[in-house]
């Protein structure tokens, strides 16, 4: 069986361009507005660069000092535009850190090392007075899962954990057209941790607070 959609007639069509133009000027602009409207989604892929500040400590070992590994990893965001000038984005990515004693510990040398999940939740605001360039600013949360540590050396074990901290956020996306664009991103968290190794035998606090520092492309929906 074959359904078939009646066309509309001349006078349906005419009827339809009539009651259009007749709306008042603001609610044909809205529903024009409605029709083309962006999407409020994007995504952004990028270099990241995780920047550690080398600061932290062994409780038991008077003037010690810990130092961090910096990596270059990829990172992917997402972001959910509420208005042209508020969004929200989530930034997901992992890397790898190796941990060593730093001051009175460098004799230990390398200790241990672990991976890190930083999900972080940033609140921003765009500007959007400067044509293709389009600056912004943010601010959210951190939480930081530690996984797949291992002590070395003099640390049989070592556990780092998972940690809540700020982030403060600023950048940029270039516009190309109206989907693609180039962006830079700097995010700092404040991250400081504890940790403890051998058991519980050894404690400390591991002052990360990296600086991740992101190139790579926008594409808006």
């Amino acid at each position: 069986m074959t359904i078939r959609i009646p066309a509309l007639s001349s006078a349906t069509a005419l009827a339809a361009i009539t009651l259009f133009t007749a709306l008042p000027p603001a609610a044909a602009a809205d529903i024009a507005e409605q029709i083309g409207a962006q999407s409020p989604w994007q995504v952004r892929l990028r270099a990241l660069g995780v920047v550690t500040n080398d600061q932290g400590s062994i409780d038991q070992v008077a003037g010690s000092g810990l130092g961090y590994g910096d990596t270059v990893v990829p990172e992917l965001d997402i972001s959910y535009y509420f208005t042209d000038n508020v969004a929200l984005e989530l930034i997901l990515g992992t890397t790898r850190a190796g941990i060593h004693g730093t001051d009175s510990a460098a004799a230990l040398g390398t200790v241990g090392k672990t991976w890190l999940l930083p999900p972080t939740l940033t609140l921003q605001y765009h500007f959007t007075q400067f044509g293709a360039f389009k600056p912004y600013v943010g601010a959210g949360v951190n939480y930081t899962i530690f996984y797949n540590q291992a002590g070395h050396g003099a640390l049989t074990d070592i556990d780092v954990e998972d940690s809540f901290g700020l982030a403060a956020q600023v950048g940029f996306d270039y516009m190309l057209d109206e989907h693609w664009g180039l962006n830079l991103d700097v995010k700092k968290l404040f991250l400081e941790p504890d940790w403890s190794a051998n058991d519980g035998t050894l404690t400390g606090k591991a002052k990360l607070d990296p600086w991740l520092i992101g190139t790579g492309l926008t594409y808006r929906f």
